[in-house]
This record gives structure tokens, C-alpha cells and sequence, in this order.
């Protein structure tokens, strides 16, 4: 019960200080746009995520973290264009990753998804990166046990804020605004 609390707390604090940082570098308007059914994907798409990000985790941490914030934006703009469509796929981050594979995700997710191109392409590399370092150093700065349950545990959590983030981030470029209910429209 103690790593519960420890968990939905670090959770809370990492999910708000990429708010702040997203808000201020004019990502965000300072609150979280989020949907049921963007939430709902991720329960969906996280093991298989998490069974491809961890081999990755040593080596390159930061894609490791910074993908699944790629496939919020992705589910995000799926909601947006066609979601009975990408809702009926059984599992989006597979999808997404099959195109060309885990390394190329986000080169995938910028370009053939999202649609993006010059200084927008880098621009979203660069806040991807900038938040997937921020939880890096969350994650660090717990002195978890590496490899230990508590320790998927929180990396399970800090890729999920990532994901929510990017969703938000996504929603916002879109033009949706937070409503009464909590949902976007």
C-alpha cells in the first residue's frame, strides 16, 4: 500500500511538471486535454509497448520514454481524423510501430501520421525529447533499485504521463479546449 501512494504521487508530480513545461513553451494552456478514449488505447497498447521499450531502455532511455508520447499525439490525431476507424484496430501502438518498425516510430509518427514537415518535424522532436529527458531525471532522482518491481512500476507510470502528454499536446494543436465534464471538444 506504502508503494501505491509512492507511485500515484510521483505520478501526479511528473504529469504536472511536464504540464508547466509543456505550458510554458506554449504546447499547453496549463491544463490537461484528455478523453476517454485516448486513455482507454493506452491500457490497450501498453504491454506491447512496454515489451518493445524496455530492450531499450539502457542504451537509448529517452526513446525508451520519449515513443510513447509520440503514440499519444498519433492516437490523438486518430481521434481526431477517423476514430471509428482506428478505434476498431486491435492494438494502434502495434499498428503504428509495423509501419517501419520501433526504431523509425517517431520519424513515423511525425512524418506519415501527424503530417509534419521542416521546422514543425523538429520542433516536435525536440519537445518529445525535452520531456522524455525531464522524466528521465524523475525517474533518477527516485533512487529506485534498477531491474526492481518498483522500478518497472514507476517506468510504467513516467511512460504513461508521457503518452497523456502527448495526447494533450496533440488535442491543443488541434484547437480543443478543456469543457465542463473534462473532455475535449
Amino acid at each position: 500500500m506504502e508503494q501505491l501512494g509512492f507511485l500515484n504521487q510521483y505520478e501526479e508530480q511528473l504529469r504536472q511538471n511536464l504540464l508547466r513545461s509543456c505550458t510554458s513553451k506554449e504546447y499547453l494552456s496549463g491544463v490537461m486535454l484528455q478523453t476517454p478514449d485516448i486513455d482507454d488505447k493506452w491500457r490497450e497498447m501498453a504491454p506491447s509497448y512496454v515489451a518493445d521499450a524496455i530492450k531499450e531502455i539502457v542504451q537509448y532511455p529517452t526513446v525508451s520514454l520519449g515513443w510513447a508520447m509520440y503514440m499519444g499525439m498519433a492516437v490523438a490525431s486518430m481521434w481526431d481524423t477517423d476514430w471509428a476507424r482506428y478505434d476498431a484496430v486491435e492494438n494502434i501502438y502495434e499498428y503504428v510501430r509495423d509501419i517501419r518498425g520501433f526504431d523509425y516510430l517517431d520519424e513515423v509518427v511525425r512524418g506519415q501520421i501527424l503530417g509534419l514537415e521542416g521546422d514543425d518535424f523538429k520542433r516536435a522532436e525536440e519537445l518529445v525529447l525535452s520531456c522524455a529527458e525531464m522524466s528521465l531525471d524523475a525517474i533518477r532522482h527516485e533512487q529506485v533499485e534498477p531491474q526492481s518491481p518498483l522500478a518497472l512500476h514507476v517506468y510504467a507510470r513516467s511512460i504513461k504521463v508521457l503518452y497523456q502528454i502527448g495526447a494533450a499536446v496533440w488535442l491543443n494543436q488541434l484547437g480543443y479546449k478543456l469543457t465542463e465534464g473534462m473532455s475535449c471538444n
